[in-house]
């Protein structure tokens, strides 16, 4: 692994919270589906599945927010080494307001699929799309999409390349 570009974490006060409001969320929806009598079983049964849910991705999103992403020269990877978006794949950054993106983030367009993934809080990855942010910060997010348009903008002028897509 080459030496990073830019490191983005989430801080602990928003991972908190994150993990405040799904763990209030799912216990209201596992409390509401058990002690509601004159609601019919079928919603009971799916109130509960659905608090079950949010607390299981209370816990990952916890888990998956400590890890900090990092961006070098392979390109976008968690902390753990696992490749987010790899940077030949990478297209373009964006971070416009009607950019279908995460909160206090970005997306990366790439040049073809790579599959789905989702580290809840963190990104996530669908067909050509990578979001980044979430429970990370605005700041941080930005200047890492800035990091990476700096860096797309130096390759494509190395390989005359100007589509942008």
């Amino acid at each position: 692994m080459s030496d990073p570009l830019h490191v983005l974490h989430a801080s602990l006060a928003r991972r908190t919270t994150s993990l405040a409001v799904h763990l209030a969320l799912g216990a209201l929806l596992v409390w509401i589906s058990v002690a509601s009598s004159t609601m019919p079983f079928g919603w009971r049964a799916v109130l509960l599945g659905l608090g079950i849910v949010v607390l299981i991705l209370a816990r990952e999103g916890w888990c998956e927010s400590a890890q900090a992403l990092v961006l070098d020269a392979n390109g976008l990877r968690q902390e753990n080494g696992e490749l987010i978006a790899p940077m030949d794949l990478i297209a373009s950054v964006d971070r416009g307001v009607f950019a279908f993106k995460p909160s206090n983030g970005f997306v990366l367009h790439l040049t073809r699929p790579i599959g789905l993934a989702w580290a809840p809080g963190m990104w996530w990855r669908t067909g050509r799309r990578v979001g980044v942010g979430g429970v990370t910060s605005g700041a941080g997010a930005k200047a890492m999409a800035d990091t990476l348009a700096m860096v797309l903008a130096e390759r494509d002028r190395r390989t005359g390349n100007s589509d942008g897509l």
